[in-house]
Order: C-alpha cells, then structure tokens, then sequence
C-alpha cells in the first residue's frame, strides 16, 4: 500500500528493519515507543483475554517462537541506528520472550534506565495459577549527548497529596497503574497500549515538535497520542490489513488537540536549581541549617526553609547536607597579603643580612 503522509508524520506499510533503512536517516529520531509482537501466538490472544474477537482486525502478523532471538536483534539493531544521541527508547514485552529483547538489546550501545512495571487489569484468565496481570517495560537511552527528562512534566516536585507525600515521587515510580482501555463494540487491534500509558512517556521523554516513532504501529495508538500532543510521528506497519483499516485515522487527527487535557503541574520555579554548588553555596547552607535546628524547627522545616532561601530544589539540599555530614568543610586559611602590596605598591621586604668578610680570611 502506499504510505500515508501528512503534516505532523509519515506512515508506511512495511517491515520496520529494511523500511526504516529507506525512509529514516541515522540519529533522527528523537523517543521511540514500541510494542512487538509478543511471540505468543497473536491469533489466539482471545483464549488468553477471555475477550469476543468480532471487533478485533484480522491480520495480525506473529513471530515464530523459534525466530524471535534474531527478530529482535534485529530490529533493536535499527532502532539503535535511527534514535538520536540522547535520545529515548521504550519497548513494552510480556514475559515470554523478554529475554529473547533483553539480549538484544545488551548486544548494541543502548544504556539502561529504568525496567518498569506496567500493571494493568483485565489479566489472563487462569484457574491453575496465579493470574498474569503486568506488562515489562524496558526504559533504555542512546548515549552520546544529555537524555531529555522533564521532570516536572507531570506534578511540581512540591506538589503533595492529602497525606503528605510527594505526587513526582509517586508517578515516577518504576510500577505503574494503569488500566487497559475497555472498547465494547468498537474496532481494535490485537493489543493496543492506553492513551495514559502513552502519554506519561511522551510527556516525561519528548517536548513538542520531537519526532517519536513506532516500529509496529498496530491500532497506531502511538501516532495519534504523539500527535495530538504535539509532536511529530513516523512508523511502520506490515500487516496490509491492519495498515488498511487503521492508517485513515492518521489523516483526521489534529496536532495538539490532547494538549488541552493534560494536566498543569505547579512548579516552584528555584532561581539556583540544578547550579552546581559553590564553597560559599556550600557554607551558607551549612550555617543556615544548623541555625535553624538550633531554634527548635524539625529537619523537615529546615530543609524546606533553606531550600526556598537559597533557590534550591528540597532534594538537592538534603543531597548536599548528606554529602557535608560525610566530609565537613573544612575553613581555607587566608592568604597573607602584606599592607603595602594593597596600595599597589610592590611590597616591602627586609634588607638580606650579608656577612662582613673577615679581613684575615683564614
């Protein structure tokens, strides 16, 4: 088929390997986000979801438990090759072949990140054992320039919940709750990852206008929440089917228009956060606090206080308080500067003692 294009991505109807070697250039891509056939036996995933298949979209292409090993070198392969320096890759697997991506992915120079949990429900039926409820996914980054995290994409590192606790600290946890999406009685691929899961990594690993590809685009759910958050998107489906049914949805999906739902997180912008530390920096907060625990304030308080006074993020200060309790400063002793060399004039210094020649030298 031929690809669809419009003006926030481009589509293809290929394999990803050998269409990604024609259609995508070396360090291009900004955050792939990708979900590949699970090697499970695609064609029965109704048995293992107890789900009705009339609305599910035949075509679904499997691979063959025997092949997967190479199928994932490579592909990974590629996906090294296209993503930037810096750049970010998720990759969603069950637990079947994961360590068939896992070697994959140690064979190339992708660092890891994080190994997060996706919980979800709507598990696999079992009556034998215990029910399968979670997904892995694999948080990995090109190095070779810094890795964008925007990391209060999502909640302000001050915002707190009703008990106290820290709402960053909670939503960038490596296990993450989040329900499949239910569709009775509409058109669905396979297996389709949910707008929340997609969105949370766009938001913390990309900023609009970033290019994020798919590698197998499935329902295409990838490209239209990158979209509709304003980036860019690129991707490829092989099955002739599924691209069909699904690659039209492309063409009626507006640039930003999931912009607006998003949630605005309340960010204490700090006048020095992220500055490294100075020896001044350093004693002033030394000073401070201490003063502070002297008065009678908690540490909590302290911490709190003297972060908003010097401009600092709470965690950065309790990091460097740590650091200062391991090796205290110790004063530098000044240096001694004669009176005279303050005027600018050169210093004075003491006539050299010469010793009268004997007359008698012996």
């Amino acid at each position: 088929m031929e690809p669809v294009i419009t003006p926030s991505g481009r589509f293809y109807n290929e394999d990803c390997v050998s269409g990604a070697r024609r259609h995508i250039a070396s360090d291009s891509v900004d955050l792939i986000i990708t979900d590949p056939p699970y090697g499970i036996g695609g064609d029965d995933l109704h048995q293992h979801y107890n789900r009705d298949e009339d609305y599910v979209i035949d075509g679904y292409v499997e691979i063959p438990a025997s092949e997967y090993g190479e199928f994932s070198r490579d592909w990974i392969r590629e996906a090294e090759r296209i993503l930037r320096p810096g750049g970010s890759i998720y990759i969603v697997s069950g637990y079947t072949n994961l360590y068939h991506i896992l070697k994959a992915l140690r064979e190339t120079g992708l660092e890891e990140i994080n190994h997060i949990i996706w919980k979800y429900t709507f598990g696999v039926y079992t009556s034998r054992k215990y029910v399968s409820s979670h997904y892995h996914i694999l948080y990995y980054q090109k190095p070779g320039r810094p890795r964008r995290f925007n990391l209060e994409s999502r909640f302000g590192l001050g915002e707190k919940d009703p008990d106290g606790g820290s709402l960053n600290y909670q939503d960038r946890e490596d296990v993450w709750i989040i329900n499949r999406e239910y569709k009775p009685g509409q058109i669905k691929n396979k297996n389709e990852l949910p707008t929340a899961l997609l969105t949370k990594m766009i938001q913390y690993s990309s900023t609009e206008g970033d290019l994020v590809c798919d590698m197998f685009l499935g329902g295409f759910s990838t490209a239209k929440v990158a979209i509709g958050l304003g980036r860019r998107a690129v991707g490829f489906e092989i099955s002739p089917e599924i691209f069909a049914a699904r690659a039209d949805d492309l063409t009626t999906t507006r640039p930003g228009t999931l912009l607006p739902t998003l949630r605005t997180p309340m960010v204490d912008a700090r006048a020095n956060r992220g500055r490294p530390w100075s020896d001044a920096d350093k004693a002033a907060l030394k000073t401070r606090f201490d003063h502070l625990i002297q008065s009678g304030r908690t540490k909590k308080d302290a911490v709190e206080i003297v972060a908003r006074e010097l401009g600092r993020g709470r965690w950065a200060v309790e990091k460097m308080l740590k650091t200062l309790e391991a090796s205290p400063l110790t004063p530098s002793q000044p240096r001694h500067i004669p009176p005279a060399s303050r005027s600018g004039q050169p210093p004075r210094t003491s006539p050299e003692r010469t010793q009268t020649p004997s007359r008698n030298p012996p």
